[in-house]
């Protein structure tokens, strides 16, 4: 087997490859709207929120992980940790021999990687942080009473997004329905109310909103 394709596909560099594997499959089906694309974000909780949510808040905030979608963390985690752990295992497993030994060398070389993806994604979104936090709260006043076009397969009052003509690309956002309503991809609906606790907004149908 070619020494690359072994590398990537043998511990420990294969964990990193599978996560970055995933990491594309998820843009992919976010990007056609088949989940929200900040599904996997965490809050940092208030009250009584479960404990295992304020653990993981906790971590990403310690590690200086927070303030940006996780998504988007997990994808420079897995670029940084799978291009780390490649190199380390190109230069050091030459020289050590197959079997067993590999395993126990191959572990410190993924804990070290992965420490080392975290360090360099911690700095990589410090500068980001200010600018998703100004972006929200600037959007939330302009968007208000503006008709934006449903961009997933569905919206309802669990789950969907829209897409908003801004004069570019569009803007993206979660959307929730009321009284149980559903759209589907393409329907024209109006934001009404922007709902803080699931960075989603409330919409009813530009039908309903112009009667």
């Amino acid at each position: 087997m070619d020494p690359f394709y072994q590398n990537i596909a043998s511990f420990p560099t294969l964990f990193f490859t599978l996560l970055l594997a995933l990491t594309a499959v998820y843009w992919l089906v976010a990007v056609l709207g088949v989940i929200d694309l900040d599904v996997l974000d965490v809050d940092m909780p208030e009250g009584d929120a479960d404990g295992g949510v304020h653990q993981l808040a906790g971590l990403l905030l310690k590690l200086g992980l927070n303030g940006v979608p996780l998504t988007i963390v997990i994808s420079l985690l897995a670029l940084f940790g799978w291009f780390i752990c490649y190199f380390a295992v190109y230069l050091i497993f030459p020289y050590i021999p197959d079997g067993f030994l590999e395993y126990i060398v191959g572990l410190p070389i993924l804990v070290g990687s992965l420490y080392g993806a975290v360090l360099i994604t911690a700095q990589i979104i410090k500068p980001l942080k200010p600018l998703f936090a100004n972006m929200n709260k600037n959007t939330v006043k302009n968007v208000l009473g503006q008709t934006a076009i449903v961009r997933s397969l569905r919206l309802d009052s669990g789950f969907g997004e829209v897409l908003l003509a801004d004069g570019g690309a569009g803007l993206i956002f979660k959307a929730r329905t009321m009284n149980n309503e559903t759209f589907k991809k393409g329907d024209r609906v109006v934001l009404l109310q922007y709902l803080k606790d699931q960075h989603a907004y409330r919409v009813i149908s530009e039908a309903e909103f112009l009667q």
